[in-house]
């Protein structure tokens, strides 16, 4: 089986047989390489920098620098433009915690559950890679579920955010929001993938997100009826 690109993928967890499962699941397909793994936070920032992956698929809990610590040092506003580029996938056993929505809102794409089937570990990889949607609906509506009630002064401050955005983006906003992959989005607009593409670029561009995740979070943070079709 051939593909057009083959995902650039990091490993970082501090368990070696952990590595060397996830290895040969993310590389059974062809579709991804292992180009580098690391067994702590420090180790897996080096080799994002050496390596320049697509994707760092990220163990939450580590020794030393964690997973959260991690997302910090290649999000932070210094970071090189190619490293910070690389898409960071979360790994953990415990499902949603607090870890996990710090790691989110400092700039982490995605995360799954350690035992999550090799089939949805690549499933969400490809979706990474693609720039598509990187939570399944379920997993986003936990995150939105999770996150606490919005206070009246954040609310507002997103509503102005969003106001700025022309009718066409609010509306895929919205949609993004509802954890919809693009291809979904055009489907259900009747327009064609790429446009929905550019007009996702656009809106973190214009909002200064991170990811769509960051994005649907905005929509929450906003509330009810402030991102979506215009009345």
């Amino acid at each position: 089986m051939e593909f057009g690109h083959v995902g650039r993928v990091v490993l970082a967890d501090d368990e070696p047989v952990v590595r060397r499962a996830l290895r040969t699941s993310v590389e059974s397909t062809g579709e991804f390489h292992v180009v580098a793994e690391a067994g702590d936070g420090h180790a897996a920032v080096e080799a994002v920098r050496a390596h320049l992956p697509d994707i760092l698929l990220l163990d939450l809990r580590m020794p030393g620098l964690d997973g959260v610590g991690t997302t910090a040092a290649l999000r932070a506003p210094e970071s090189d433009a190619a490293e910070a580029a690389a898409h960071i996938v979360l790994m953990t056993g415990f499902g949603l915690d607090a870890d996990v929505e710090r790691a989110l809102a400092l700039g982490a794409d995605a995360f799954l559950r350690k035992d999550t089937p090799r089939g949805e570990l690549l499933a969400a990889l490809r979706s990474v890679r693609d720039g598509d949607a990187v939570l399944s609906p379920e997993a986003l509506r936990q995150v939105l579920e999770g996150s606490s009630a919005p206070a009246a002064a954040r609310s507002r401050r997103a509503r102005e955010r969003l106001d700025l955005l022309p009718p066409r983006e609010a509306e895929v906003l919205g949609l993004v929001a509802e954890g919809l992959s693009n291809r979904e989005i055009g489907e259900r607009l009747g327009t064609a993938h790429d446009t929905v593409r550019d007009l996702v670029g656009r809106a973190l561009a214009e909002l200064g997100a991170a990811n769509r995740l960051q994005l649907a979070l905005l929509a929450r943070t906003a509330g009810p009826g402030t991102a979506g079709p215009p009345r």
